[in-house]
């Protein structure tokens, strides 16, 4: 179990990471330090276009969420019902999910929408609800939902999600010293 310090300084570390990698594409970021709610950052371009960005760090790949966030869950006895989706709270969220690597330079990166994210949670939450007939093994009330970097590959060094949105008719070449 990790303690409160290092859980602070990983949170803290996938933030400054993610702002770097955006200044690299030509953004100016502001950082929350934990102060809003539901997003970490904004990116913002010259011309004012900006995008909230939430940024969830882990060191071994995998992340935990209630899947209450993103679609209604009601009980049927012991059985769990997923029903519609919810409105999203933010605008145009983004989610960046780190890997924080122990070492320099070996750091992981997966940008999605909210609501992309949203769909993958609840088709994922659907499928494992499935093999349990919809029966949650040892507490049939949790929504828990955790998932791995595996679930999310195919949006890894993805910053165009990030930079089509705030820069939308800007030549990206000149902002970069990193392309994908």
């Amino acid at each position: 179990m990790i303690s409160g310090r290092q859980y602070q300084l990983t949170k803290q570390v996938g933030e400054y990471l993610v702002a770097c990698e955006l200044a690299r594409r030509g953004l100016l970021v502001a950082t929350f330090s934990g102060n809003v709610p539901d997003f970490d950052l904004i990116a913002t371009d010259g011309r004012g276009h900006s995008l909230p960005v939430q940024i969830k760090t882990a060191t071994a790949g995998s992340w935990h969420f209630n899947i209450a966030r993103f679609v209604d869950i009601t009980l049927d006895g012991k059985r769990q019902i997923i029903g519609g989706k919810k409105p999203l709270i933010v605008q145009n969220l983004i989610y960046v999910f780190v890997i924080a690597a122990t070492q320099y330079g070996g750091d992981e990166f997966f940008i999605l929408a909210e609501s992309t994210l949203q769909d993958l949670l609840t088709e994922q939450y659907r499928q494992y609800l499935d093999t349990h007939d919809f029966r949650r093994p040892k507490n049939h009330r949790s929504t828990h939902a955790g998932f791995k970097s595996s679930l999310i590959q195919a949006y890894k060094d993805d910053w165009g999600t990030i930079t089509t949105h705030v820069l939308p008719d800007s030549s990206q070449e000149h902002h970069s010293t990193h392309n994908k």
